[in-house]
């Protein structure tokens, strides 16, 4: 919230105050009857009446401040600021094969920490158009680029393991989430996130990563999965599934080599609370441009100073047609 005026060139009118006050101390009206002494003038004259006599005068200069305060413009005024973001293209390839159920990510599965965080990441990009692409033995598009997070976000709440082909095909995933950036304009950016090699699918990932670098498309990779050995699903029962505790094992080699292709970055979770901070590595990296314009919106206050000056000259009138406003 600020304060100021619209035209504080009226101040200047302030200081014809002097001048004027000058020129109604000589025209005040003479007495009519001279006296030889001017002490007997006062003493004849009430003590309060030289105050009396001034007060019209007072009345009228506070009445032509209030006034020229009116004219300057006064008003309150708070900075509107409006941004029109062009947003940008994102999709994230998911890897949602069994082993991404390892209980490595605590206190949830891998599965979970990475949709947690990616929910997370969606809620803070609200300007920008974002896909899911989810991957296993084979890849599909779970929700193409949309501004509609909060139908991106009952996808991502449902998603699960088993519902594609078991094994891990990031060349495919890779493409699938390519070929719905290729025809936007504007800035475009892959997050593909694995947890294992690539053992499925006829596209090769470093051939993918150089397809998507000849369309500008940047691929940020996050290799998750702990350091050291996992409880990791290896097979499904009539029961439910059974686990094993194995290594992880995450091509790290070719997830940097994707990352570099198409000038984007690795990184390793090995953790929630890495792969969280991953994400706002990303969110960083990753900038909407954005047009910003600021306009003020103002609130005019000068009609309690115009009413309260007009009121003065008013009261100045009737004072004057009283006894004491016609003293000398």
């Amino acid at each position: 919230m600020s304060f100021g005026f619209e035209h504080p060139w009226a101040f200047a009118l302030v200081l014809l105050l002097p001048l004027w006050g000058w020129w109604a101390a000589k025209k005040r009206i003479r007495p009519a009857v001279t006296f030889a002494r001017t002490g007997l003038l006062a003493s004849i004259a009430p003590r309060g009446a030289r105050v009396w006599s001034w007060l019209p005068s007072a009345m009228r200069a506070l009445a032509f401040v209030l006034l020229v305060i009116a004219l300057s413009g006064p008003r309150s005024g708070r900075r509107v600021v409006e941004s029109e973001s062009e947003g940008i293209g994102i999709v994230v390839a998911m890897d949602v094969s069994s082993s991404m159920l390892a209980e490595d990510f605590r206190p949830v599965n891998r599965l979970g920490a990475a949709k947690r965080t990616l929910a997370s990441f969606v809620r803070d990009r609200e300007s920008d158009r974002i896909g899911l692409v989810t991957f296993a033995g084979e890849a599909l598009t779970m929700v193409p680029l949309t501004t509609d997070h909060s139908m991106l976000l009952t996808v991502l709440e449902s998603m699960q393991v088993g519902q594609l082909e078991d094994g891990t095909a990031i060349g495919l995933g890779l493409a699938a989430a390519a070929n719905r950036l290729r025809r936007i304009e504007g800035s475009r950016v892959v997050i593909l996130l694995s947890d294992g090699e690539n053992n499925r699918g006829n596209v090769n990932p470093r051939d993918a990563a150089r397809a998507a670098a000849a369309y500008g498309i940047r691929v940020f990779t996050i290799g998750v999965g702990s350091n050291t050995r996992a409880r990791i699903p290896i097979a499904r029962t009539p029961a439910g599934l059974r686990y094993g505790f194995l290594p992880v094992s995450i091509d790290e080699p070719l997830l940097r080599d994707i990352a570099s292709l198409t000038g984007g970055r690795y990184f390793r979770a090995t953790d929630a609370r890495g792969l969280r901070r991953i994400y706002e590595v990303i969110d960083q990296l990753v900038k909407s441009p954005v047009r910003v314009r600021r306009t003020v919106e103002y609130r005019e206050l000068y009609l309690p100073f115009l009413l309260a000056g007009a009121a003065l000259f008013l009261l100045e009138v009737l004072f004057r047609a009283t006894r004491w406003g016609r003293l000398p």
